[in-house]
Formats: structure tokens, C-alpha cells, sequence
């Protein structure tokens, strides 16, 4: 067969390992042969078919071993001026073929403008421009200086750098097929110089049969040596994103969390610090600059404290008192947990928690707690004070002592106190129904305010001491009209308990804002201001400064309003120019219609 036509049967096998032309019309849905479709797979085109996905190539293969094609390029540049140079020189000595020094100012040229704007990609065929510009380019220049060798040079070790461009990024029978194609070219040169020349001939068929046995084991070392290369950075982009996305994760985490964290090494240098941490040593607002920190009121207090764990080589808890951004003082419950890297630097990872939330914790699960004993000790009472409540009917029935008849009207006040506070309680702690699975009942505001206010004031009349102001007209509120007489009723008797007998001492104004889709009624009095200790526990149940009160009033209306969505909350504020107590609900409304 000629060696033409043997080269382009093994080609054409060639093309059988390489990567296939897209088969739709997304560009990005190119089909890769995989080592079922050839035994020479994988290479830098064709990872092998049990890879995982982040092992698998991207759209453009060649982005990964872009700096390695760069180094090739070069290389073929500077050889291809070397060549140049070599053939001027032999022009210069006069013997030289012109036509040689043309072939090597086109073979530079060639080379520079793919260094410049060439690059193979996963589709190219084995005749492709671009790899007609490398590989073939580089075997036929290196095949004709060969055959047109003169004086004592030789080219021979050039046919190494295409086999090795095809053996690195390519797929093996690329490679393998490049360095049949040089051996060819050398045993043709062998040929050509045996018919001339027997006896060198047959030292230049044995040259040529080492050389091709050469060009066949780099060929395939370098490829195994380029699978493993791919394999290794394919390993190493997965490690790197999966880190990557883990840090993202601890990040997201630690930036989320109400504890504050920050580690910092021996010479204060503040390596990460999260937005609670900040917050809790002073800072007025979060910073991505974790440096910020040393800034802080609380930073030198803290630093310090560090630094005698360091000291100690241990684990601390702690609680420190630092200075808070608008004056006074935070208590931390500190712990610090000093650690020894990999490479001998010292850290500490500290974590700050704000006692105010851990109070809180403690008193919301003290609150849980004495919901469900109430709640068992309300049913227990409710049996014996019907039975009270039955007995001391009967009594009252039967005496006609004005002593005896004063002493059962205090007993059924009392009775019927017990049964409103068991009723509360019981009410209280039964779990209403999911938003989503009931139907809220709708009222209107100013129309329902109106009655329920004309009925308490029948029971206490106030005349000019309470005033109401109805600014919602057509506003329908999510609320039962029998639980809002309750929180009305609730919040009307405490104004009425600490109010003054002043003109318009009482205040009820209801108010639409229809932009937010929502409803206010407030209940304002001109009492005196509240306690700091009061204010703290204000909505608590079980909480009050009468003496007479249960503590519950406060406390089940703002759970029955969170019932409907509504809010219960407190503020001083000012009416008219007088300063007083305000409590304001705040409904999801509608416009009726």
C-alpha cells in the first residue's frame, strides 16, 4: 500500500476516536464518544464513561488544558524560527535551496497566526484547519526538510513535538496515527537514499525502524501520562467546587446565625466574624471587613480575655459586660475554644451569646411549662367551683339574713371570678386551627367598636372622660365580634383602673390605612408611664401590679388577636399634646363594599 494511502487509512480510523459532531441543534448538545464507542478513550476530548458528572468535559474541552496548548504553540514557533534562521544560514554558505528558506517563512508565519487565533475544539475532524495547521502542518514541513536534508543535519528528533501535540490533545489512535505517519515519512527517506545509496540505505531503514518504534512508545506514554493529568485536574476542579460550595454553606450558616462567632489568632488579627458577633461587641452595623471589629467598645474586653486562653491552652466560659453602642452596658455569655492548625498557627474560634436571649429561652419555656400546669389545674378547679357555684345558690336561696345574703353575694363574685379565669385559661391553651383550614369571620370596625363601647359604658358609665374618634368607615377586619369585645373590654378596664378623671382621659380612635391593607384601634389613656421592669414583662401572663388582677388580661389578648393575624402592641405616645399610654391593635383589613 503507499504510504499516502496508509496514512489515510489509519486517518480515517482516527476518526472513529475522536469526539462526533453535534446531532441537534443546541450547540451544547454535542454527543461525546465514550470508552464503549472506542478502546482508545479516554483522552483530554473523551473522559472515561464511568466519571462522574464534574468529570465529564464542558462545552469546550479545551479550556482545561489551554496553558499546556499555549506552551505547544510557543514551542513550534521558536522551532520554526530556528529553522528559518538554520536555512538563511545555509543560503548564506551557499548551499541552501531558496525555495526551503520560503518553506520555513511560511511555516513561521503559520505557526504564529495559530498561536495567535488558532485553537482545535472538541469537533474538529482529523482534517480540520486547525489540525491541519498543527499536526499535519508539522509532519509534512518536518517529512520535506527531511527528504531535502542537507550537509550533516538532521531533523529527525522534530517528528517528536507533533506526536507529542497529539498524544496530549488527543485521543490515543490520534496519537498513535501521528507517529505512523512520521515513521512512514522516515522509512521513505530510507527508501529514497537505499535506491541511491544500498549501503547506507540499510543503515537508514534501521535508524528509521528505531526511530518510528520511538515515536509509537512516546506516543504512548505521553498519552497515559496526559489521561492521568486530565483525571488528576478533573479530581482537583471537583474538590475545588465542592469546597467551594461548602464554604458557601458554612458561610450562609454562620452569617444566619443569632450566635455570634468569630476566630481571631494570637496577634488579634480577626479572621472571620459573622453579623451577630459584630452587633454584640458594639459595632452599629455589620461590616464584611472583619478588621472593623477591633474597633468595637467591646473588642478590648474580649481581646483581653482571649489572650489568657491562649495563655492557659484551654477551653473558657465566661460572662463579660461591654460597653453597648447608645450607652450602658451587654452582658455575653462568652466561650472560647482554642485550636492548633495544621501548620502550627494558633487560633481561637469564640462564641457570643447575649444573655438577654438566653433570659428569654429560660422564661419562654418557664411560660410553656406554666401553660400546661394551669391548664391541668383549671380543669381540676372547674368541677368543685360549679359545685361552689350550686351550693352557694341554694344557700342564697335560703337565708334571708342580710348578713347571710352578703356573705353569698361575695361567694358567687368570687366563683364567677374563678370561672372567668378558668375560662381564660382553657381558652388560652386550646390550639385554634391552622390559618389555612378556617374561614375568618369578617366584621366592620367602627360599627362593632361603636356597640361593644355603648355596652361598657352602660356597665361603667364615664360621661366626658372618654372620648372616641372613628376614622375607619366601610373597613372590614379578620375578628369575632366576641373576641374583640374581650380585648376591647380588657384594655378599656385597665385605662379605666389608671386613668385620671380628666376630660377625655380615655381615648378610642380606630383608623384605616388602606395602602398597607390594614386597621388600628387604639385604647389611650393618660396614666402614668409604665415601669422599665413592667414594660419588660407586660404581655407575660400571670404579670401585674394589681393586686386584684390575675395577670392573664394582657397576656390573652395579644393571643387572641395572633389568632386573626392581628398584633397587641404598647407605646407612650402623645394625643393632643398630652402624654400617655397607648395600646394599639393592628388588624389585616378590607374595604366593605
Amino acid at each position: 500500500m503507499p504510504p499516502r494511502a496508509c496514512l489515510a487509512t489509519t486517518v480515517e480510523k482516527n476518526t472513529n476516536a475522536l469526539p462526533k459532531a453535534e446531532r441537534g441543534s443546541n450547540p451544547q448538545d454535542s454527543v461525546w464518544p465514550t470508552a464503549d464507542e472506542s478502546a482508545f478513550a479516554p483522552s483530554w476530548f473523551v473522559p472515561p464513561a464511568s466519571a462522574p458528572a464534574s468529570m465529564q468535559p464542558d462545552a469546550d474541552p479545551w479550556r482545561s488544558p489551554a496553558r499546556l496548548w499555549t506552551y505547544l504553540m510557543r514551542a513550534r514557533v521558536f522551532i520554526a524560527a530556528v529553522l528559518l534562521a538554520l536555512q538563511g544560514l545555509l543560503i548564506v554558505q551557499g548551499a541552501g535551496r531558496t525555495w526551503l528558506v520560503w518553506l520555513c517563512l511560511a511555516y513561521v508565519l503559520a505557526t504564529a497566526g495559530v498561536l495567535r487565533w488558532g485553537r482545535p475544539r472538541s469537533s474538529d475532524s482529523v482534517w480540520s484547519p486547525r489540525w491541519a495547521l498543527t499536526l499535519w502542518m508539522d509532519l509534512g514541513v518536518f517529512a520535506v526538510l527531511q527528504y531535502y536534508q542537507q550537509g550533516n543535519i538532521n531533523y529527525t528528533p522534530l517528528f517528536a513535538l507533533p506526536v507529542l501535540l497529539a498524544a496530549i490533545l488527543g485521543p490515543l489512535l490520534l496519537a498513535l496515527g501521528s507517529a505512523a505517519a512520521a515513521t512512514l515519512a522516515l522509512l521513505w527517506d530510507a527508501w529514497t537514499t537505499f535506491l541511491y545509496n544500498p549501503d547506507l540505505g540499510t543503515t537508514r531503514f534501521l535508524q528509521s525502524a528505531v526511530t518510528g518504534a520511538g515515536l509509537f512508545l512516546v506516543a504512548w506514554l505521553a498519552h497515559q501520562l496526559s489521561v492521568r493529568l486530565v483525571r488528576e485536574h478533573a479530581q482537583a476542579q471537583r474538590s475545588q467546587a465542592l469546597a467551594r460550595t461548602q464554604t458557601d454553606v458554612n458561610a450562609l450558616i454562620v452569617t444566619g446565625l443569632k450566635e455570634g462567632v468569630l476566630v481571631l489568632d494570637t496577634a488579634g488579627v480577626v479572621w472571620h466574624a459573622n453579623p451577630a458577633a459584630q452587633l454584640m461587641l458594639g459595632a452599629t452595623e455589620a461590616s464584611d471587613a472583619p478588621r472593623e471589629l477591633t474597633r468595637t467598645p467591646g473588642w478590648p474586653l474580649l481581646y483581653g480575655w482571649v489572650q489568657s486562653c491562649f495563655a492557659f491552652g484551654q477551653d473558657e466560659d465566661t460572662e463579660l459586660v461591654v460597653p453597648a453602642p447608645g450607652g450602658g452596658t451587654r452582658k455575653l455569655r462568652a466561650r472560647a475554644r482554642p485550636t492548633m492548625g495544621d501548620t502550627g498557627a494558633r487560633a481561637c474560634v469564640v462564641f457570643l451569646e447575649d444573655l438577654r436571649d438566653v433570659e428569654a429561652r429560660v422564661q419562654t419555656e418557664k411560660l410553656a411549662a406554666m401553660g400546661r400546669v394551669s391548664a391541668a389545674v383549671a380543669h381540676e378547679i372547674r368541677n368543685p367551683l360549679a359545685a361552689i357555684a350550686q351550693a352557694n345558690d341554694l344557700l342564697d336561696e335560703d337565708t334571708t339574713d342580710p348578713t347571710h345574703k352578703r356573705l353569698t353575694t361575695m361567694i358567687g363574685q368570687n366563683v364567677k371570678r374563678l370561672g372567668r379565669t378558668v375560662d381564660d385559661i382553657l381558652e388560652v391553651v386550646r390550639p385554634p386551627l391552622p390559618m389555612n383550614q378556617r374561614t375568618l369571620p369578617t366584621i366592620a370596625l367602627d360599627g362593632t367598636v361603636e356597640q361593644l363601647l355603648a355596652e361598657w359604658l352602660q356597665l361603667r358609665p364615664q360621661g366626658e372622660r372618654l372620648q372616641y374618634t372613628a376614622a375607619a368607615p366601610n373597613t372590614l377586619v379578620a375578628f369575632e365580634a366576641e373576641h374583640l369585645r374581650r380585648v376591647l373590654v380588657n384594655l378599656l378596664d385597665n385605662a379605666d383602673r389608671y386613668a385620671s378623671n380628666e376630660r377625655a382621659a380615655i381615648r378610642v380612635l380606630t383608623q384605616a390605612n388602606p395602602a398597607e391593607g390594614t386597621a388600628t384601634l387604639e385604647v389611650w389613656s393618660d396614666g402614668a408611664e409604665l415601669s422599665a421592669q413592667v414594660k419588660e414583662h407586660l404581655f407575660e401572663p400571670f404579670t401585674s401590679s394589681h393586686s386584684r388582677s390575675s395577670g392573664l388580661g394582657l397576656y390573652i389578648c395579644r393571643e387572641l388577636c395572633g389568632r386573626y393575624g392581628a398584633t397587641l402592641g404598647y407605646r407612650r405616645a402623645l394625643s393632643q399634646g398630652i402624654p400617655g399610654n397607648a395600646f394599639v391593635v393592628t388588624f389585616k383589613s378590607q374595604t366593605e363594599r
